[in-house]
Order: C-alpha cells, then sequence, then structure tokens
C-alpha cells in the first residue's frame, strides 16, 4: 500500500527493457550461425543492433587499423560510410582514439561535441545527431568497433548502452568466428590454386608434384612475385610470369 511517505516515481528514470532482450540476443545468435560468409555475418550484425538498440537509425562494423586507417564495412547506409570516411580523414572520432581506451564511446550530441571537433562539426553537418560505438576489439593498434549513428541528438539512452553492450559482446564473438571462416576459406582457395599450377607443370613437363611446386617458388624468386600470385598467372593464363634475371 502506498503511504504518504513514499518517494515520488520518477517519469524518465531508466529501467531494465521489458522486452524479450535475451530472446532476441539467443535467435540473432542461431541466424548468425546460418550465414554461410563474413561479409553475410557482419551485415546481418549491424541490421540486428540497428533493430534492437533503441535510437539507432544506422550503423557499421568499423575498422581502424594502425590506429589511422579506416575500414568501413556492413555500413548501412550512406549516412554511415561517411561518418566512418570522415574518422579517416579527420583522424578523429568515437573508435579513433576514445574507443582504444573505453569499451563504449557515446556521444549525446553531436553539434556540441567538443572531444573531436573538426569530426563533429561535419558528422553533424552529415546528418548525424548522436553516436553510440562498443569496442569489439583491440590487438596491438587495430580495433574493431560497433558503430551506431542517430539521426537526432540524445537519441541514445542507458537503455540503448545496456542493449548495445549485449548486442557487441555477440557481435565480438560472431565477428571473430567470421574472420576464422574468412581465413579458412582462403586458405582452401590458395591450396586449390597452387595446386592447379603444379597440375598444369606436372603435365606440360612430365615432373612431380614436389618438382612442380619447386618450379614455382624458382619462378617466384627470379620474378620477385608472390607465390600466389605466380601460381594464379598460370592457372588463368596457362603462362608463368616472364623471368628478371638481372643480368646484363
Amino acid at each position: 500500500m502506498a503511504t504518504d511517505n513514499a518517494p515520488p516515481v520518477r517519469d524518465d528514470a531508466w529501467s531494465m527493457p521489458q522486452d524479450d532482450v535475451a530472446g532476441k540476443l539467443s535467435e540473432l545468435a542461431r541466424s548468425l550461425q546460418r550465414e554461410d560468409s563474413e561479409d553475410a555475418v557482419l551485415e546481418h550484425l549491424v541490421r540486428a543492433a540497428i533493430t534492437l538498440v533503441p535510437g539507432a537509425d544506422e550503423g557499421s562494423i568499423t575498422l581502424v587499423l594502425g590506429r589511422r586507417r579506416v575500414e568501413s564495412r556492413a555500413a548501412s547506409g550512406a549516412l554511415a560510410r561517411t561518418i566512418d570516411e570522415l574518422q579517416e580523414r579527420t583522424g578523429e572520432g568515437p573508435c579513433m582514439s576514445a574507443a582504444y581506451k573505453e569499451q563504449t564511446v557515446r556521444v549525446p550530441d553531436m553539434r556540441n561535441e567538443d572531444r573531436w571537433p573538426a569530426f563533429s562539426a561535419e558528422a553533424a553537418a552529415a546528418g548525424a545527431g548522436s553516436m553510440l560505438s562498443f569496442q569489439l576489439f583491440v590487438e596491438g593498434d587495430n580495433l574493431g568497433a560497433l558503430n551506431l549513428i542517430g539521426r537526432s541528438a540524445h537519441a541514445f539512452t542507458d537503455e540503448s548502452e545496456y542493449v548495445g553492450l549485449l548486442v557487441a559482446s555477440h557481435a565480438a564473438v560472431a565477428f571473430a568466428d567470421a574472420q576464422k571462416l574468412h581465413q579458412f576459406r582462403d586458405a582452401i582457395a590458395t591450396r586449390d590454386l597452387i595446386g592447379q599450377a603444379k597440375g598444369i607443370l606436372m603435365e606440360r613437363y612430365g615432373v612431380t608434384a614436389g618438382q612442380a611446386f619447386i618450379m614455382l617458388v624458382r619462378v617466384s624468386t627470379e620474378t620477385n612475385a608472390k607465390l600466389l600470385a605466380v601460381a594464379e598467372e598460370l592457372a588463368n593464363t596457362g603462362s608463368l610470369p616472364a623471368r628478371r634475371t638481372g643480368r646484363r
């Protein structure tokens, strides 16, 4: 029973979301397992983040390499791509510097943001009212982040940050798995390509697989080209790269 001494209830007080966030995240995890490519996984992650996180209008997975070069992945639209391009051009922004030290970076009002003045001014002019960035990984000078953009100022609340952290934790695992899948497929493709090149040399010169591989390595050394490039040229054209002997 309420009493006269009971504290007033604040209308703006934040409480844990009533939606079945855990259930939606479980479904996200299951759906990610059905994707068969790195790009599909990342695009699915960004779509899910925009759907689940209150206030998010656009988003992207952003890779920052060497603390400078920004690679925008799975951008949801033109604004998300513009924001990533601005961070690379200005050398500053939510996931360029602060996110190396902070797990989460929140920008309530882009027009009044003074941490990154050059970036903030152009981002606001491009249509970003607020941002929320979640660190996915840090490896040396390389960073992976989930960037969410609201078109209006103060689009993100404490609830947005809470749900976003849950999504980001799933995204970090899925991103790592997607990279492993990509690396595995690259390794398979490389092995198959070198195998094709070896097969051509074995048939053409009547040599063994080991001798054919030595021939590829020798041409790679003499032409100063990567072994994979030599194999690819032979498989695609039927010819080995021209040798550069360096002799006069």
